[in-house]
């Protein structure tokens, strides 16, 4: 919490957000999702704090990715250059669309984007073992030339084809942080780390470099929320709550856990891989990272329960262990 008293949320919008099951993913469709999502955070956004808001992109980057490989006369974009064109983009529509939402209640409507850059280790086990599929679909003479002309590794995906897979690294820190913190100072709502941010490794010269990589969102926006010293992060997804024993007679929400009872938890697999499993690891850490001045935590739960979850109503709750009795 700052001095002023003031609390700092980091928001991260999930796909559902910006893009739902189904769509087409026309900028039309995108503008109508997001104006929703802005009416369900006007109490948060309008309030007295400090907000940041970060999103996903990968519906985004998969197209954009589909449309540089169509165009086969034009020269290829490298990853974290098209992480960077989306945050762009997206970063303009969800600013554009919250401040419309905003206006419409005569509420104060400063939102900015920060194109972001996120530094990983090149060390990162991640780099060895590739696990992140991205882009379009394949044939296999197309991904063998593909791996033979690029170099990229690829694997055969839920049986519609070959796809490239690309690292995914743990972000250590956010470029932009201390830019951020500055803007969240001076009243304004700021949109950053965007689809996890760019990927970049700091040089023996302390240049950096971006790298081809895709940083999971929840685990960036974990570590902004650290780097900026937030009190909560905010993951709004496709569900309301948290469940153990998903998917079974037995499944059962969580409403409020302790950070040592997420940890055992994510220790017996109760959390798919690529679905809750991330969100669950990014909470864990953004609570074990947080100032000891911060009495970090965490809410998961849809857009339309954002404000519901804030106040202890819905979603899940996760504290750290001193705190639960909150």
């Amino acid at each position: 919490m700052t001095e002023q008293g003031l609390r700092t949320y980091v928001v991260a919008l999930g796909g559902n957000a910006i893009l739902r099951a189904g769509q087409k993913g026309t900028v039309e469709e995108q503008l109508h999702n997001l104006s929703q999502t802005g009416r369900h955070l006007l109490e948060l956004l309008g309030g007295h704090n400090r907000v940041v808001i970060t999103h996903g992109n990968g519906p985004q980057v998969g197209n954009l990715l589909l449309a540089i490989e169509m165009a086969k006369d034009i020269p290829k974009w490298s990853l974290d250059v098209c992480s960077a064109a989306t945050q762009g983009f997206m970063g303009y529509m969800i600013q554009n669309t919250l401040a419309n939402c905003l206006r419409e209640k005569g509420l104060k409507h400063n939102i900015t984007t920060i194109v972001s850059q996120v530094i990983v280790d090149e060390d990162d086990p991640a780099f060895r073992h590739p696990t992140k599929p991205i882009g379009p679909f394949y044939t296999l003479e197309e991904s063998l030339r593909l791996e033979r002309e690029r170099g990229w590794q690829m694997i055969m995906d839920a049986t519609r084809g070959y796809r490239r897979i690309v690292a995914s690294p743990e972000p250590l820190e956010i470029q932009q942080a201390r830019i951020i913190s500055s803007m969240l100072d001076a009243s304004e709502i700021v949109i950053a780390a965007g689809g996890g941010g760019i990927p970049v490794v700091r040089c023996p010269d302390k240049s950096l470099r971006g790298v081809e990589a895709v940083i999971d969102k929840d685990l960036a926006s974990a570590r902004l929320g650290i780097d900026i010293g937030a009190d909560t992060l905010l993951i709004l997804t496709s569900v309301e709550t948290v469940f153990v024993d998903f998917g079974r007679p037995s499944q059962k929400p969580l409403h409020l856990i302790t950070v040592t009872e997420a940890e055992a938890l994510l220790k017996e697999g109760q959390f798919g891989i690529g679905s809750m499993e991330p969100k669950i690891r990014a909470s864990i850490n953004f609570i074990k990272g947080a100032p000891e001045k911060c009495k970090p935590e965490v809410m998961i739960t849809t857009p339309e329960k954002a404000v519901e979850a804030l106040r202890g109503e819905a979603g899940t709750r996760i504290v750290l262990d001193s705190n639960r009795a909150i």
